[in-house]
């Protein structure tokens, strides 16, 4: 009989799409990958850790300190994908860009 050394199991992958879409017609989207951290996310390393923070919910995103303009120029953000291996699907409207930047912690920052 041959006894064989496993390795530990590894958490699968985190792999989100990001996408946000104004009303000026501007849409944006990009790759997260986070354990390992990777994607076409300009600051894949702070999402990630924000990300890591809220357990991978969105919901539970603090948002940082930061006085946006009361300007009304929505943005529509989504997340699909899947957070150590449990499917991911969020959307919601910010009233601009600068409250998706605050509100998301840098997640929707793209």
């Amino acid at each position: 009989m041959s006894l064989s050394c496993l390795a530990p199991a590894q958490p699968p992958a985190s792999t989100l799409q990001l996408t946000s879409h104004d009303t000026a017609n501007r849409i944006g989207s990009v790759l997260l990958t986070c354990e390992p951290t990777g994607g076409t996310h300009p600051k894949r390393d702070k999402a990630c850790a924000v990300l890591s923070g809220a357990g991978g919910d969105f919901s539970r995103i603090t948002a940082r300190h930061q006085a946006c303009t009361l300007i009304y120029a929505p943005v529509d953000v989504t997340a699909i994908g899947t957070w150590h291996g449990k499917p991911v699907s969020y959307s919601t409207t910010y009233p601009n860009r600068c409250e998706a930047d605050r509100d998301s912690d840098g997640v929707f920052a793209f």
